[in-house]
């Protein structure tokens, strides 16, 4: 790797997945297993792997801490994420995607996630990082695409693997 005077963040993938349950929109969160911010409630995710793709590692870590499998093309980026003191490990940027998932998607936790659930938009738990503030952009955009599809009479939801 060619050397480089100028410090470097890491890079961090966060999804929000989102679906109209028995409370309304929903939003999946995951319970951390481990340090910074052990037991809090947090969106999956985590650090992209070297000469990997952000979408297809915004795929892996929900894969590997939900146990949900999206396709390619469902994510649609949120945006980056990277003011400083974000993250207590150092500077990091997170690009974080979102989805809208059917009512009947299942998570089930695994590899840093200690339990992985749904939750109310309206009534969210504390959260790690800057997961709250992710989570209002994304929810903005979701609503945005929802009322598009509204007005043309499609509000179908996707349907893909669980």
């Amino acid at each position: 790797m060619p050397s480089y005077p100028y410090p470097r963040p890491s890079l961090t993938v966060d999804v929000v997945l989102f679906r109209r349950g028995e409370q309304g929109e929903e939003v999946l969160l995951i319970r951390r297993a481990h340090p910074p911010f052990a037991g809090r409630w947090a969106l999956p995710g985590g650090f992209v792997d070297e000469m990997e793709p952000l979408e297809k590692a915004a795929r892996r870590e929900l894969r590997e801490e939900t146990g949900i499998t999206l396709p390619s093309g469902v994510l649609r980026q949120v945006g980056a994420f990277g003011e400083p003191g974000r993250d207590p490990r150092g500077w990091t940027v997170s690009v974080a995607f979102w989805a809208a998932v059917p009512r009947t998607t299942a998570p089930r936790a695994g590899d840093d996630a200690a339990e992985a659930r749904w939750w109310p938009c309206a009534a969210l738990p504390p959260l790690a990082f800057d997961h709250r503030q992710i989570i209002a952009r994304a929810c903005e955009l979701w609503r945005r695409a929802r009322g598009v599809q509204e007005e043309t009479n499609n509000d179908e939801q996707p349907t893909f693997a669980a």
